[in-house]
């Protein structure tokens, strides 16, 4: 039995005194009204209105319950409100900075077909943790080591003009004795400012014989990307970020990079629940895919670069 349905009838028909008049007032039909009424009195005992030709009349047992049953019906309206406004409150979720404008739409698009509506606050991995671990948003695309990833995204490096080859060796960026002119950087933006990418990228520097100042920190990819298109600098990157700006994209010859992603969500909340409902729109604002294991650059040269064209390095082809 609908014990609240019923609890409904009784009282819509207690207060107008007429199964017609109150079926109506609690938008149902009266026939569905007695049979709730006839349910409660079935399950009681006790029959709770007197009936004439014209009025139902409260009987004394029926006054009796008459209080407890209003309280029932207000207590389940006050929580079918509560439900209803938690449905509509925003549910705030920390981005990287790097998601374009019209993939953040799409994601919130997409939420709202989930029922959920999402407030995207982007910043930058360390600022993501802390407002995950303050608990002003509900979850955050935190980076993490690809290994640990629900979504990889792979970082090559992008340059104004057509590079002229297939991979990017960093090699080639080693300025010889007799060089005249600044040396070529490679610039990092604050979303990949994190161990995982920065560190192998700075031992691959020293190992080559790079100088210090050819692998440089922006302030933010504006800044970075301007440095980029002012003269022949790299922009370590996504492919997606490279479309967006209109440089030439390739991967790193010496080594696989990636940002690795995954849903860390504030107190006992659960990121299986997020990945499930937005697993896909996710991948899409990021520019990512599950992560899948991917040969080494040597071992498929032509699986992840542009339409064949010569290697950069000194020497020829791989």
């Amino acid at each position: 039995m609908d014990l609240v349905g019923a609890c409904r009838a009784f009282v819509s028909v207690s207060e107008h005194g007429s199964f017609t008049v109150g079926a109506s007032a609690a938008r149902m039909s009266q026939s569905v009204a007695s049979r709730r009424v006839a349910a409660l009195e079935e399950r009681f005992g006790e029959q709770l209105f007197e009936r004439t030709s014209r009025r139902a009349v409260l009987t004394p047992f029926g006054r009796d319950l008459l209080p407890a049953a209003r309280q029932l019906v207000q207590a389940a309206d006050v929580l079918l409100h509560e439900a209803t406004e938690a449905g509509r409150r925003p549910w705030r979720l920390a981005v990287p900075g790097t998601c374009s404008t019209a993939g953040l739409a799409r994601l919130v698009a997409e939420a709202r077909g989930h029922g959920v509506t999402l407030e995207l606050r982007a910043a930058d991995p360390a600022r993501r943790l802390e407002l995950i671990r303050s608990q002003q948003v509900r979850a955050a695309l935190v980076a993490v080591v690809e290994s640990d990833a629900t979504w990889s995204v792979p970082l090559g490096l992008a340059c104004a003009s057509p590079p002229g080859a297939r991979r990017v060796y960093l090699e080639t960026l080693r300025v010889g004795r007799g060089a005249s002119g600044p040396a070529r950087r490679v610039w990092i933006q604050p979303e990949d400012d994190v161990p995982h990418i920065r560190d192998p990228l700075t031992r691959l520097r020293d190992a080559l014989g790079l100088r210090p100042a050819q692998l440089a920190v922006a302030p933010d990819l504006a800044t970075a990307a301007a440095e980029v298109l002012c003269g022949d600098d790299l922009l370590l990157c996504s492919p997606a970020q490279a479309a967006e700006l209109a440089l030439e994209w390739r991967p790193i010859g010496e080594t696989a990079l990636g940002r690795g992603y995954a849903v860390a969500t504030a107190a006992d909340g659960n990121p299986q629940h997020v990945e499930a409902r937005l697993g896909g729109a996710i991948a899409r604002c990021l520019g990512a895919q599950p992560v899948a294991p991917r040969p080494h650059p040597r071992s498929n040269p032509d699986s992840d670069g542009p339409a064949p064209i010569p290697d950069s390095r000194p020497g020829g082809a791989e």
